[in-house]
């Protein structure tokens, strides 16, 4: 949907940095714009985000899960955002859920899109900024830094190796990707997140 952009990219690949630099350059211009994350967005959508990360389950638990989230985020804030005029941002959406369960977890794509067919046939991102950096090299392994209670974040090196796999993937067949690298300095990244977007006339 036109002014729907999604921020995708492995664990600790600098999305948030990114997602601050962009912010700060909307709220500069004055282009008004709604800043969300998945799972979570809204009350509901939070909760669910806590199950998520903190209790075992089985992959389809876990992709049936993100759905319900992206449902209600979907209704109560991202559509209500977009009638207003104002752009949409958000940290993750359903391509972590291709790259992470449709991939990593071998789920498939086909079962994927179905279990997601209202978000796939009701709103999809206009771009998608891919970050990308081999999760092997990212931001925070190089920090040495550990999300406590990310029961995702604490898979095995093969588990996001796969999940960059499946981005990777993903952006070669998909024209709403905006593939930027991120193993550089991070104000150069910014300044290439804001071309690829301009290119597309999707920001000022």
């Amino acid at each position: 949907m036109k002014g729907f952009i999604v921020f995708e990219g492995c664990e600790g690949v600098g999305k948030s940095t990114q997602l601050r630099f962009l912010q700060e350059y909307l709220e500069k211009t004055g282009q008004a714009a709604v800043f969300t994350r998945e799972p979570g967005g809204t009350p509901l959508a939070e909760e669910i985000r806590q199950l998520i990360l903190t209790k075992p389950m089985s992959a389809e638990t876990e992709a049936a899960l993100f759905a319900a989230a992206r449902c209600d985020h979907i209704d109560n804030l991202i559509l209500p955002s977009l009638k207003e005029g104002k752009l949409v941002v958000c940290d993750r959406y359903i391509d972590s859920s291709l790259a992470y369960q449709a991939y990593a977890r071998g789920l498939g794509e086909d079962f994927i899109l179905k279990m997601n067919d209202y978000a796939v046939k009701t709103c999809m991102p206009e771009a998608v900024v891919f970050l990308d950096l081999n999760p092997l090299e990212s931001w925070r392994r190089k920090k040495g830094k550990v999300i406590e209670n990310d029961r995702i974040e604490g898979e095995a090196d093969a588990f996001h190796l796969a999940v960059y796999d499946g981005y990777k993937k993903l952006a070669a067949k998909c024209d709403r990707y905006l593939c930027v690298e991120s193993n550089i300095d991070k104000s150069v990244t910014a300044q290439n997140v804001l071309n690829a977007l301009r290119e597309r006339g999707i920001v000022k």
